[in-house]
Order: structure tokens, then C-alpha cells, then sequence
């Protein structure tokens, strides 16, 4: 479709007040509550890089555009905007934009809300509306764009955005290391306090051949450093000696294929299996993240169910992967489960999972407290309804 396409469309399907599903690249519709059928409007064809002012570090690109396309695009002027979503081959610039996906660099380079400096939407009535522009510092009163962002397509459908770049980072490491027995806590500890700080920390107990590296006792650790070789030599030897003093006897160091390893990383957040599998994501500090990963680890065990978890050391997510063999056993256990899961951390949220029973499951947890005014900038936005109906938290 194009823009004029879409516009029309939305024009008439609001004027006849019939639903629509605004579609991405499917990477990541297992967010969420479960679409009701209706026609879905597709931006592939909107997949260009419409600028790219690599002087000035800013650039637009069209939203049906993909992540793995985009970064190829700005890598030809050595630069690169952090959207670190799975499966990015598929992952949608807009559809990333509008899940409001959070990735593991966010720590160091931002939010996706912090990059995006502009956007271009169209509004439920068909209104082409647009925000912000092409420098950074461009906006007086409330940045429109933000409100976008994390919306899941309830607002308006993304048609481009705008964003300040970065220079790519000149060289990328990884270390990983298996965790021996009683040894993560000091290792999460120890990492947490590198003065050379790691781009990305995950601890991750299971995840099999998903993930690079194979579990100790306490599972295993993987870091990502990007920078200057100086730099990157220097993260190096500390992030060693510091595990070191957490009790690790060894540490590996990557250096070919660190890109293909970190997407396995990112790939992992929402990977499933069948019908057997439900992915939980906690959000939460730091601080409460071994903490929260654990009781809801053993929460699952308790049910007979089996669990891969990822722990993001710097920014404090927590995924959990529960699962079973058969998937006729898994259904009648999940649902208990879940129960269990959302009594540990009642703002957790689903993820990724093809069970049949998954449309039974608050996918969402507990509504955030501002879910009054969400509701109201709902009704505003799209008095009709039509914009994906009961997709969003609280059944917008």
C-alpha cells in the first residue's frame, strides 16, 4: 500500500466503523492480546530510507522498512540507530516502533522513544499527520511521536520516522563464560560494577543451541563490548579479572560473528516451540532482577513445567520460557501457572506463545495506573474503534 492507499482506506473503514489490523512484519504479534480477525493493512511496500543526513546524524525511514535493511542501509555511512528487536530480517521499523520493544543496549544508547526524533502517521479518520522533523532538538510543547511509540497501532498507523543516528561502534567483542555452582550472584555484581561497561550483560540459564555457550551449575554469562580496540582490549581484561574474583575459572572471548551471536541473543526473547511454549517478560531494576527471575523460575518448576530464563544484567528484564513436551500437557498446566507467574510480578506480560489457551490469558497483567487516561487518548485518537481493537493493555 501507499500512503495515499492507506489513508483512503482507514478513511472508509472508519466512516463504515469497521476494525482494522495494522500489521507489521509479524515478528512480534505474539505481544499482546490476540487480534479479532479483521483486514490487516500492510506497509511492506513502504521500505525505503527516505533520507539520511549522515552530517548531521539524523536520518527517515519508511516504517514497512526492515531493521536488518535499515542497519545495512546506515552502515554504508558508518553509522547505525540501536532498534535491537528479534528476528530482524522480518522486524518492521514501525512494527518495532509500535510494540514499543525494549533491547538490551537501551542502557547505553537509549530507548527507541529517545532516538525517534520525528514521525509520520495516519490517524484513524485518515488524517495524515506529522511530528517533529529532521533535526534533534525540534519540538516545543508535548512531542507527539512519543505518544506513538508502544501504542501497538491503537493511535494511528507509523508510516516513517525519523531518528538521530550513531557512529557505528569500531569493534565488537564477546565474552562468554559458564557460571560453577553458587557463583552468579557475585558475577551479576561484579558486572554490574565495570567501569568499561558492557553494551549488553544477559545471564541465561538454558535456552539450549538458541544461544551461544553452554551452562555451568549457575548457567552462563554473555557481554558485548563495543568501542575503540583500546577500548575494547581494556573491557576486556577488567570484565576477566572481575569474574575472575566471582569465583569463574574461565572466560572465552568472540570475535568472529559477535553480530550473528547477538541476534541469537535478541532471537531468543520470543522464540517458540509449537504449541508448547509461553514466554513471560518482567520488567524491573537491576536490583530485583535475580530476585524476580528465581521466584518465578521456580514457580513454573513447581508446576511440572520446564523454563529457559535470560536475566538483562544492566537494565533488569527478565524472560522466562515455560514449557513442556506435549503440548496437550502444557495446556493443562499454564493456566494455573500463569496464575502463580502474575501473583510474582503482576505487571508481567506475554510475549510470545502459540497455544490455543493463550487467548484466555491476560496477556497483559495487571493495567498500568494510568490506564483511565490511556483510555481517553484512545476515544480521542479513534473515537470508532477501528485501529486494533482490544489489542493493547486493558483491552484497548
Amino acid at each position: 500500500m501507499t500512503l495515499d492507499d492507506i489513508a483512503n482506506t482507514l478513511r472508509e473503514r472508519n466512516d463504515a466503523r469497521e476494525p482494522l489490523t495494522v500489521k507489521g512484519g509479524g515478528t512480534l504479534s505474539g505481544m499482546g492480546t490476540p487480534s479479532a480477525a479483521a483486514p490487516a493493512i500492510e506497509l511492506k511496500k513502504l521500505d525505503r530510507l527516505v533520507a539520511h543526513e549522515h552530517a548531521d546524524l539524523t536520518c527517515s525511514v519508511q516504517a514497512g522498512m526492515t531493521l536488518g535493511s535499515f542497519a545495512r542501509a546506515l552502515a554504508e555511512r558508518g553509522q547505525f540507530v540501536p532498534l535491537d528487536a528479534p528476528n530482524r530480517a522480518k522486524a518492521t521499523v514501525g512494527g518495532t516502533l509500535a510494540a514499543g520493544w525494549l533491547g538490551p543496549r537501551r542502557h547505553r544508547y537509549g530507548k527507541p522513544r529517545d532516538l525517534a526524533i520525528g514521525s509520520q502517521v495516519v490517524l484513524a479518520d485518515g488524517t495524515v499527520a506529522n511530528a517533529g522533523g529532521m533535526v534533534v532538538k525540534n519540538v516545543s510543547g508535548y512531542d507527539m511521536t512519543k505518544l506513538y511509540i508502544g501504542s501497538f497501532g491503537t493511535l494511528g498507523v507509523i508510516t516513517r520516522a525519523n531518528f538521530k543516528t550513531m557512529p557505528l561502534p569500531r569493534s565488537r567483542r564477546m565474552l562468554l563464560a559458564a557460571l560453577p555452582e553458587r557463583s552468579r550472584d557475585r558475577a551479576l555484581g561484579q558486572t554490574a560494577q565495570l567501569a568499561a561497561q558492557p553494551a549488553m550483560a544477559v545471564c541465561v540459564e538454558g535456552f539450549g543451541k538458541a544461544i551461544a555457550g553452554e551452562d555451568g551449575i549457575d548457567g552462563r554469562i554473555l557481554l558485548l563490548f563495543e568501542g575503540s580496540a583500546s577500548y575494547i582490549e581494556r573491557a576486556t581484561r577488567d570484565a576477566r579479572s572481575a569474574l575472575g574474583r566471582a569465583g569463574v575459572p574461565e572466560t572465552y572471548i568472540v570475535d568472529a560473528g559477535v553480530e550473528q551471536q547477538f541476534e541469537r541473543v535478541l532471537d531468543a526473547c520470543v522464540i517458540e516451540t509449537g504449541e508448547r511454549t509461553m514466554m513471560y517478560r518482567s520488567l524491573g531494576t537491576p536490583g530485583t532482577a535475580q530476585e524476580r527471575a528465581t521466584l518465578l523460575r521456580d514457580a513454573a518448576n513447581r508446576h511440572e513445567l520446564f523454563t529457559d530464563v535470560l536475566l538483562d544484567v544492566m537494565n533488569g528484564d527478565v524472560f522466562v520460557n515455560v514449557s513442556d513436551r506435549d503440548a496437550r500437557a502444557f495446556a493443562q498446566k499454564i493456566e494455573a501457572c500463569d496464575d502463580d507467574l502474575r501473583a510474582i510480578d503482576p505487571h508481567s506480560v506475554i510475549v510470545a506463545g502459540r497455544a490455543p489457551i493463550r487467548s484466555s490469558l491476560d496477556a497483559w497483567g495487571k493495567p498500568p495506573a494510568a490506564i483511565d487516561k490511556m483510555r481517553a487518548i484512545k476515544a480521542r485518537f479513534d473515537p470508532n474503534n477501528i485501529l486494533n481493537p482490544g489489542r493493547f493493555v486493558g483491552g484497548i
